[in-house]
């Protein structure tokens, strides 16, 4: 689930908005890179203990490159930080992926709403999304949004430009009133945005990829909760206060994670048995019912077992 591991080179760094750096990377070995598709994202490991995913936001027939769009969160946890101030032209940095929890479906139609730096993942969609479709792309200021003479240059009156102090916060009453049933629409950007958005539109027709993880409800258990590891032959305990996946870690069984909010996709897991406790913003309502995969930082268990392929 992983990807692959990679040992990459910051060809180009350069200011693509006010507080927004664009990076292009290649392979420090000159290869070609891995393929990918519209709405796929990369880990770059920043420092052993210092991991985070950006959305992948160029061309994906050219293997030779990735760009990204990444801004930066002087709240935050010290990631964008550490891109805008070390990842200069030249700096070689460790990235693992491709992975997409974000794919583009067929549709009759798209409508495609980006809130800043939720810009990235839908920039490479535009082109793959065929004749029909339209972009809302609103931000705090137009100096802050990335990428916006590109796309006007690139699709014209298809993008709908709308910057907050010039035009306020984004009409969405409006802009789902006419909303038809052969649309599916994409999202991406701040929490607030994402919710505003559940709150208008069916869940089978919206797709949204989150940066940070929203509140959710108390776990389905209270209690305790046994996996059973059905290729290792372990069975460990999970209680309350731990997560799987650092019930796991404590008894030295080792599995890829990054986010550990269950946004990234790393530590996805075979279910085998049980019905898990999905609590994670990446699975589909579809997905979560299937009952064959789950986030292991993040999702727990309803049933007193479950069945891992671990």
């Amino acid at each position: 689930m992983a990807g692959a591991e990679l040992d990459l080179v910051v060809e180009r760094a350069r200011p693509a908005a006010d507080g927004v750096v664009e990076l292009i990377l290649r392979a420090a070995d000159g290869a070609e890179l891995p393929a990918w598709e519209p709405g796929a994202h990369v880990d770059l490991e920043l420092r052993p203990d210092l991991v985070r995913q950006y959305s992948l936001c160029g061309d994906p027939a050219d293997r030779t490159r990735w760009r990204l769009g990444v801004l930066r969160e002087p709240g935050g946890r010290g990631g964008s930080a550490f891109v805008h101030d070390e990842l200069a032209d030249g700096v070689k940095v460790r990235a693992r992926g491709p992975r997409n929890h974000f794919a583009l479906h067929d549709a009759p139609r798209h409508l495609f709403i980006a809130g800043g730096i939720g810009i990235t993942p839908i920039v490479p969609m535009l082109a793959a999304a065929g004749n029909d479709w339209r972009l809302v792309y609103g931000g705090r200021t137009r100096a802050s949004m990335a990428f916006v003479d590109e796309l006007v240059a690139a699709h014209g009156d298809r993008i709908d430009i709308r910057p907050q102090d010039e035009t306020g916060l984004l009409d969405l009453d409006t802009l789902f009133a006419d909303l038809d049933a052969g649309s599916l629409v994409y999202c991406c950007g701040p929490e607030a945005l994402l919710a505003a958005v559940e709150e208008r539109v069916p869940a089978g027709r919206l797709h949204v990829e989150r940066f940070a993880p929203a509140e959710l409800a108390d776990p389905v258990r209270a209690d305790d909760f046994e996996v059973e590891l059905a290729r290792s032959g372990l069975t460990l305990t999970v209680p309350p206060d731990r997560s799987i996946l650092h019930t796991l870690e404590d008894a030295g069984i080792t599995v890829l994670s990054s986010c550990q909010e269950g946004t990234c996709g790393t530590c996805e897991t075979g279910v085998l048995a049980g019905e898990p406790d999905h609590r994670d913003f990446l699975l589909t309502p579809d997905e979560r019912a299937a009952n064959d995969t789950m986030f292991i930082c993040v999702s727990r268990s309803c049933s007193p077992r479950l069945v891992l392929d671990l």
